[in-house]
């Protein structure tokens, strides 16, 4: 027994350190266990609540009180701005409002498609840009003063800026709760 003993831990200590090194990471390592273990407990016992909370609810509340989206509008001052006030209109603005049941803007999710068309260009190649914008960039872009509340998204379009025709800009909007498409056109004068 003595020899296995021997052979494991080493006669001179040599296996002492390592042995040590190894207690202390195991520890280590336990401890790190232990308070996961103990985060993931308390997000199991809010998610419980939140559980028998929503269960608690008649099913039907639960869809009524949810938004409807019903259409989408682009505002009217939806534009090309010359931001870095050089004299040049770089920028495409465009104010984008979702619109609930009862007529009120409202922040709603969902993925943006903004088009700029030239409807006079008799090259054939009507659309001139398409730009896309993600859920998680959308959010981020949504605009509030006092007299309205929407979406505003930026664009660079210097090359697009043309004082001799008026151009079309068309937005689609992907709700991602109901999955319903709406579009919206509308014309700028520059």
């Amino acid at each position: 027994m003595t020899c296995v003993l021997i052979t494991a831990f080493g006669c001179d200590g040599a296996g002492g350190p390592n042995l040590s090194a190894q207690v202390r990471q195991l520890t280590d390592e336990k401890t790190q266990l232990q308070s996961r273990l103990e985060q993931i407990q308390a997000e199991n016992e809010q998610l419980k609540k939140q559980v028998e909370v929503l269960s608690n609810l008649p099913g039907d509340v639960r869809a009524e009180n949810l938004y409807h989206l019903k259409a989408i509008r682009i505002g009217r001052y939806t534009n090309f701005y010359d931001n870095d006030r050089d004299g040049k209109k770089e920028t495409l603005i465009v104010y984008l409002a979702p619109i609930d049941e009862v007529g009120n803007a409202i922040k709603a999710a969902g993925a943006v498609d903004v088009q700029l068309w030239n409807l006079n260009n008799k090259d054939g190649d009507a659309m001139l840009a398409q730009w896309r914008i993600e859920p998680g960039e959308l959010k981020k872009m949504w605009f509030a003063t006092l007299t309205a509340s929407n979406y505003r998204l930026t664009f660079e379009a210097e090359k697009f800026v043309s004082a001799k025709s008026a151009l079309t800009v068309k937005v689609t909007f992907t709700d991602y709760l109901s999955g319903v498409v709406f579009t919206e056109q509308r014309v700028i004068k520059q």
